[in-house]
């Protein structure tokens, strides 16, 4: 008995040992990601114009961005189409997922396959076809063709977030609301998309977030000025990366966090434990 007890306790001590090498693979993987992000938020605050000195703490390139309008108008195209792509997406992407949820028949099957063609298509291919698309039709790329090309793009995100979510409601509230003398269009509105209503919002903060930080895309449909932010600054990367860049990435990087802390946040206000589940559409 006493042989037995000292053999478990070494096999328990045994798998309750961290492996060393696994600890320092993790170590080194999230040293390479996050070190490189974390010199542009240094070096963002960094008062002079070096990019490998760092002497003192200023706030000079974030100011020189308030002041940058080029980079002010980027910013504002950015946030305009990020806005309508969410807007058209939604509504599009609900309409659609519940249609392929209540389709009974091979078209709705055949309507579900096509929908996730986008989310494996490589995005440099989207953005050629798009682009061509519109050169076809003879439309001059503009502000308009990357809100039309972003909500395409980005309704196949909508669709698969909220599918499984309508999948899983009772179809009996609905009929009941109806038996109660409410219209379909009723029932639909007053019970269905309230049920709905963390998931869209899920789906609201991802594609806000997929299509402002969007770079392929928005560089096949976009027209000469202005510019989406993404775009602007790969251009003004090609002839040197200006300390005012850094400035930008880093107020981007917060802006996402933002959006991240929103998302996980969400599930409070509708009672859930976590986000998780929200962002899965659960």
């Amino acid at each position: 008995m006493t042989l037995r007890t000292e053999g478990a306790r070494r096999a328990r001590r045994g798998t309750d040992r961290r492996p060393r090498f696994a600890l320092a693979v993790t170590v080194a993987f999230f040293a390479l990601l996050y070190l490189p992000i974390g010199v542009v938020v240094l070096f963002s605050f960094n008062s002079q114009k070096s990019l490998t000195v760092f002497k003192d703490f200023s706030s000079r390139w974030y100011e020189a961005f308030f002041r940058d309008q080029l980079l002010l108008d980027s910013l504002g195209m950015s946030l305009q189409v990020s806005l309508v792509a969410t807007a058209g997406s939604l509504v599009l992407g609900v309409a659609l997922a519940l249609g392929l949820v209540r389709s009974r028949d091979r078209l709705g099957s055949l309507a579900g396959l096509i929908m996730l063609i986008p989310l494996i298509t490589p995005e440099i291919v989207t953005g050629v076809a798009a682009m061509l698309l519109f050169k076809g039709m003879g439309v001059p790329l503009s502000t308009g063709t990357v809100m039309l090309a972003e909500i395409t793009f980005s309704i196949s995100y909508v669709t698969v977030i909220l599918r499984s979510r309508i999948a899983a409601l009772n179809p009996e509230v609905e009929e009941a609301a109806m038996d109660l003398g409410a219209t379909r269009w009723q029932a639909l509105r007053l019970v269905t998309l309230p049920a709905l209503l963390p998931s869209i919002l899920a789906s609201a903060v991802l594609i806000f977030a997929l299509v402002f930080d969007d770079f392929v895309l928005a560089y096949f449909t976009t027209g000469v000025d202005p510019q989406p932010l993404s775009v602007r600054i790969y251009s003004a990367i090609r002839f040197g990366v200006q300390p005012t860049i850094n400035a930008v990435g880093t107020l981007m990087l917060f802006g996402s966090i933002a959006l991240i802390a929103l998302a996980l946040f969400i599930p409070r206000l509708f009672g859930r434990r976590g986000g998780i589940d929200l962002l899965s559409g659960k």
